[in-house]
């Protein structure tokens, strides 16, 4: 594998969201990840077929009866032989499986040990069933989304994603890192309502200084609240988005729109941003989409259109720096970030239960006569 985590071995005890999400991430930068997957169909298999699990890319397969003690010890050998490894089970579960950190770090000192929970390790919410919306509403992150009349939730980014996957990704490289150091490995607790939490940093600032009205969603300048920084409807039914919040960037908003450049004077004047609002509706749904992309183009304006999936990956930006790339006929986003000396492969298409498996033991140091044997104790491996 190409990328600048070639040669880091991770072991994945399959979940769902945040958990393999860190793991594409680490597959996608050259790790060698092996997911343990069920032996049977699980609730959480939402996805019939396993392409379209588009964050299973870039790893193997093997599928492993965690619920009996064969399964168990072949969990623990491929563990054995790991850099880190991701659990997805509520507080408690793991031990109870005998896949804890006290079994696994005793027989392997190195080993980063990485937890994904939404709640964290303790507390009294530690062991209570939630989802990102739960998780993002106890941060205060969701409070302050949506418009004026209700918070509204960003999709599952901020705490399955961002909060959640993204943070124990960092967290692995992090402890491979010290470990390779230290020669001592450590559980690395990543809860999405930490990382959720992490994200809003720069609004702890903005609330202490008064930049912040915490009680009024939709009033404040990045929440729409700002009419120089919000979505506008077109002619067409399509919208645009504007960020213009430095002075040069505002004038030349004005400018591009026909406005009368005197406005500018008045930016942060919020008692005049409700007619500006106004002035913006008016002007932008007098044009279409493309209209206003041909107006702005060339333009430090901050404008950009509101595209939908499809339709970003045909954007011109998009297409010349190769941001969206297709695994296994799917259209997804390309790894990221980028390096320009060991840049990440393309990435494998997400396997099927057990896909590659046998190839992933090879790697990991197993040998034929070994994988007939794991074979035998039920794993699942092709």
């Amino acid at each position: 594998m190409a990328g600048p985590l070639s040669g880091l071995t991770i072991v994945e005890l399959a979940g769902i969201g945040p958990g393999p999400m860190c793991s594409m991430m680490l597959g996608d930068m050259g790790a060698n990840v092996i997911r343990v997957d069920r032996t049977k169909t699980h609730v959480m298999d939402r996805i019939a077929d396993p392409k379209f699990s588009v964050h299973n890319r870039s790893r193997r397969s093997v599928s492993i009866d965690l619920q009996k003690k064969e399964g168990i010890e072949v969990a623990l050998r491929l563990i054995d032989k790991a850099d880190g490894m991701t659990e997805p089970f509520r507080p408690g579960v793991a031990e109870r499986l005998g896949v804890g950190p006290d079994v696994c770090l005793a027989r392997n000192p190195k080993l980063v040990y990485g937890r994904m929970t939404g709640w964290g390790q303790e507390g009294p919410l530690a062991k209570a069933a939630g989802h990102d919306i739960n998780y993002i509403a106890l941060t205060g992150a969701l409070h302050a989304m949506g418009p004026k009349d209700k918070p509204m939730p960003p999709l599952n980014l901020v705490g399955d994603f961002g909060g959640g996957g993204m943070l124990l990704a960092f967290g692995i490289a992090c402890g491979v890192i010290e470990a390779r150091a230290s020669g001592r490995g450590q559980v690395v607790d990543a809860a999405m309502v930490d990382g959720a939490s992490l994200l809003a940093t720069m609004f702890s600032g903005f609330l202490a200084s008064g930049m912040w009205k915490d009680g009024a969603r939709g009033s404040n300048v990045l929440d729409s609240g700002a009419p120089w920084y919000d979505t506008y409807a077109t002619r067409d039914g399509g919208h645009v988005a504007i960020g213009a919040i430095e002075a040069k960037f505002y004038a030349e908003l004005l400018d591009r729109l026909g406005l009368d450049a005197s406005l500018a004077a008045t930016q942060h004047d919020r008692s005049t941003w409700p007619a500006l609002r106004e002035r913006f509706t008016a002007t932008f749904v007098q044009r279409t989409r493309a209209e206003w992309e041909a107006i702005f183009a060339g333009s430090d304006a901050c404008f950009a259109p509101v595209l939908s999936f499809a339709e970003s990956r045909r954007h011109p930006h998009v297409a010349a720096r190769t941001g969206s790339i297709e695994v296994g006929g799917i259209a997804q986003p390309a790894p990221a970030p980028r390096f320009d000396r060991t840049p990440s492969a393309q990435p494998s298409p997400p396997p099927g239960r057990g896909s590659g498996g046998a190839e992933a033991l090879q790697r990991w140091g197993f040998d034929t006569a070994a994988i007939d044997a794991l074979r035998g104790l039920g794993v699942g491996c092709t």
